[in-house]
C-alpha cells in the first residue's frame, strides 16, 4: 500500500528509487521480487492516481496533458530558431509516471540503431538483450477473429513476449482509415511488413499498444503491472507526493562520493530517509539530471551560478539532449464515410456515450489505439531530392567533427548519425495515422471528423540541454532542445511533411478526404513549409540523453552498469541514459532500461 510520510521518514532501506515513473517501477518490482530479504523504498512526487478513468480508459490522448495532478507541465526556453517559440514538455506526475499520460503505443526501434548504443562504448547494450528484456515484460495478445476478418494482421510469435507483466495487443480501429492508410503507403512503393517487432522496421505496419483485453481494454501501464502485484510485500514500500530535493552525499568531494540517503519535501516539510546500498534515479530525463545537480553533481559553473557545492564535477550531466520532433498535418474526412474517430469524445453527450458502452463491455473507442505507422529512409521519401540532401548534411557535419570544436563524445555520435543517413535500408522519419485532429495551428470545427498524419523527425542533429536554474528543488530546471539548431533537421522534417501531402493525393488516402486543413495548401513549397514547421512543429515527448551512459572522457554521466561516475552506489535508470536516438517511440526502451538496472543490481 502506499505509505504515510510518518512511517517512512528517518527509516533506513537497502534501495531508495527516485521516481515512481516506467522505469523505476520496473527496476523497484524486480528488486523486490528478487530479493525478500532486502528493502524497497520507490518516492515518487506525484500522487497515486490509481484506478482513475483518466489514465485508465484509452482514446483520451493528451486528456490529463495540462493537468498539474498528472502532469509536470515542464516549458522550454524560448526557442532561437523557431521564432522565440516556448513549448510545453508535458511529462507524468503520479505512479507509473510518463507511461499513466502516454499514447500507449508498443514499438520497438531497428537493430542498427540499438546497436549503435553498444557501439559507443556499452558492453552488453545491443539489440540481443533489448529484444530479450522488452520481451520478458510483454504479454502479448493477437488479435480476435472478428478484427482479423476487417483488417488482416500478421506477426511472428518469436518477436512477441509472452507471459510478461505489461499487457499488450492489436487495437480496434476504424478500419477505413487504418487500411486507406496502409493501403496508399504500398501504392507509393512502401513494403507491408509481416512483423516489425524483429529488428526491421522500414515499411509501414501496425502496432501492438499497452491496453489489457482482459480488463476491458484499460491502459496496462508501470502502476498495474509493476506496482500493485507488488503492493502488499513487506519489503516494499512507496511514498507518493514526495518531492526529492537532493541525494544526500558524504562530505568527501571529488571521486568516489558516497549516497547516505535521500531528501525529499512532503507536504511541505523536509524530511530524509537513509540508505544502505544504492541510490537509483529513476525521474526521467527532465528531472534526473536535475536532481543529479541538485546533489551537487554535474557541472562545475552550472552549480557555481546555481550557489550549490560541487560534490562530483561531471560536465556531462544536462547535455546531448535529444528529441523527435513532430508536425501534424490534418485532413477533414469526407462526412458520407461516416468515419468514426476519437474527434466524438470532443462531445460531451458523445463522450459520456461511449463510457457507458465501455461500462457495459460493449464495443467502443476507449478500445481504439493508434495502430498505423510507417518509418522510411529519406532515400524512399523523396529519391530525387535524398542526395542532394544527404550530402549537404554530411559536408556540414564532417566540417564540424575535423574543426575539433565539438563537445566530447559528439564526433563518435554523429559518425553513426551520418552512417544512418547515408543508408538506405535504415528509416530516418516516420508517419503514423492518427484518427482525430491533431494540429497545433487551428481549433477543430464542430461536428467534423478528422484524420492527422504525424511527420516525425527520428535523428536530430541539434543537441539541447536541461540545467537547474538555482537550488530550489521546487523551481523547474531550464529545458533548451536546441530546436532546429541545426538547419537538417528542418530539412528533414520538411522532406516527411512534403510526403504527407502526397500521401493525400494518391489513392484510396485521397478518397477518404474532402480538404487538408493544416498546414494547407498555402504551405506547398519548401520555404513555405519550413515557415509552418518554425511556429507549429512541437514535441513528441520524446527526449532522451541528459545523463548518457558513455565513457566519462565523452560526457558521459553514467558507465555501462549505470552507475554516476564519481560514486559508489548512485545509478541511473531511465530513458536520459540513452546516448543516441533511435526510430522508435520510447515505452519499450522505458522498461528496458528498468529490466536492464534490475539485472545488473541482481548480478551485482
Amino acid at each position: 500500500m502506499v505509505a504515510s510520510v510518518d512511517t517512512v521518514a528517518d527509516k533506513a532501506y537497502d534501495y531508495v528509487v527516485i521516481g515512481g515513473g516506467t522505469a523505476g517501477l520496473t527496476a523497484a518490482s524486480r528488486l523486490v521480487e528478487s530479493f525478500p530479504d532486502r528493502s524497497v523504498l520507490v518516492l515518487e512526487a506525484g500522487e497515486p492516481n490509481l484506478d482513475d478513468p483518466k489514465i485508465l480508459l484509452g482514446g483520451q490522448f493528451g486528456g490529463t496533458f495540462g493537468d498539474p495532478k498528472y502532469d509536470w507541465i515542464f516549458t522550454t526556453k524560448p526557442q532561437e530558431n523557431a521564432y522565440g517559440k516556448v513549448m510545453t514538455w508535458n511529462r507524468g506526475k503520479g505512479l507509473g509516471g510518463s507511461s499513466a499520460m502516454n499514447f500507449y503505443v508498443w514499438t520497438k526501434p531497428p537493430k542498427q540503431a540499438v546497436d549503435a548504443i553498444e557501439e559507443l562504448g556499452n558492453p552488453g547494450w545491443n539489440w540481443k538483450s533489448y529484444q530479450e528484456l522488452t520481451m520478458r515484460t510483454e504479454d502479448f495478445s493477437e488479435a480476435t477473429e472478428d478484427q482479423l476478418k476487417q483488417l488482416a494482421h500478421t506477426y511472428k510469435a518469436e518477436y512477441r513476449g509472452k507471459g510478461g507483466a505489461l499487457k499488450t495487443t492489436v487495437p480496434a480501429t476504424e478500419v477505413s482509415l487504418t487500411k486507406g492508410f496502409l493501403d496508399t503507403l504500398q501504392n507509393m512503393g512502401v513494403p507491408l511488413l509481416d512483423d516489425p517487432y524483429g529488428g526491421n522496421i522500414t515499411g509501414c505496419w501496425q502496432a501492438a499498444v499497452s491496453l489489457d483485453r482482459k480488463a476491458q481494454w484499460t491502459r496496462s501501464y508501470a502502476a498495474t503491472v509493476h506496482y500493485l502485484p507488488n503492493k502488499d510485500k513487506p519489503n516494499f514500500t512507496v511514498l507518493t507526493e514526495a518531492h526529492v530535493a537532493r541525494i544526500l552525499l558524504d562530505a568527501k568531494s571529488g571521486d568516489n562520493v558516497t549516497a547516505t540517503g535521500v531528501e525529499f519535501i512532503h507536504g511541505g516539510k523536509t524530511y530524509s530517509v537513509k540508505v544502505n546500498k544504492e541510490v537509483v534515479v529513476s525521474a526521467g530525463t527532465i528531472k534526473s539530471p536535475h536532481i543529479l545537480e541538485l546533489s551537487g553533481i554535474g557541472r562545475r559553473d552550472v552549480l557555481e551560478k546555481a550557489g550549490i557545492p560541487v560534490k562530483v564535477d561531471l560536465p556531462g550531466v544536462g547535455e546531448n539532449v535529444q528529441d523527435h520532433t513532430l508536425c501534424g498535418i490534418s485532413y477533414e474526412l469526407d462526412p458520407k464515410g461516416d468515419h468514426k474517430t476519437f474527434d466524438v469524445l470532443r462531445n460531451a453527450k458523445l463522450a459520456e456515450e461511449q463510457a457507458k458502452l465501455q461500462k457495459e463491455g460493449v464495443h467502443n473507442l476507449h478500445r481504439y489505439g493508434i495502430s498505423a505507422y510507417s518509418f522510411l529512409p529519406i532515400q524512399v521519401m523523396n529519391p530525387n531530392g535524398a542526395p542532394e540532401i544527404v550530402a549537404g548534411a554530411t559536408k556540414m557535419i564532417e566540417e564540424q567533427i575535423k574543426s575539433g570544436k565539438l563537445p566530447p563524445g559528439l564526433a563518435e555520435q554523429y559518425k553513426i548519425q551520418l552512417r544512418i543517413l547515408q543508408d538506405a535500408h535504415i528509416p530516418d522519419l516516420e508517419v503514423i495515422d492518427v484518427h482525430c485532429y491533431m494540429s497545433h495551428r487551428s481549433a477543430p470545427e464542430d461536428g467534423k471528423a478528422y484524420i492527422t498524419i504525424l511527420a516525425v523527425l527520428q535523428h536530430p542533429f541539434s543537441r539541447g540541454s536541461i540545467h537547474t536554474k538555482s537550488s530550489d528543488p521546487l523551481e523547474q530546471p531550464e529545458i533548451e532542445p536546441a530546436l532546429f539548431e541545426n538547419p537538417y533537421d528542418l530539412e528533414m522534417l520538411k522532406e516527411s511533411v512534403k510526403y504527407t501531402k502526397r500521401m493525400s493525393e494518391t489513392e484510396p488516402f485521397k478518397s477518404l478526404i474532402v480538404r487538408e486543413v493544416d498546414p494547407g495548401k498555402e504551405h506547398s513549397t519548401d520555404e513555405e513549409i519550413k515557415e509552418y514547421l518554425k511556429h507549429y512543429a512541437h514535441t513528441c515527448w520524446h527526449a532522451i540523453g541528459s545523463n548518457s551512459m558513455l565513457p566519462r572522457d565523452k560526457n558521459g554521466v553514467v558507465d555501462p552498469n549505470l552507475k554516476v561516475y564519481g560514486t559508489t552506489n548512485v545509478r541511473v535508470a531511465d530513458l536520459s541514459i540513452l546516448p543516441l536516438h533511435f526510430a522508435s517511440h520510447t515505452q519499450s526502451a522505458a522498461y528496458y532500461v528498468g529490466e536492464k538496472l534490475a539485472d545488473i543490481l541482481k548480478a551485482a
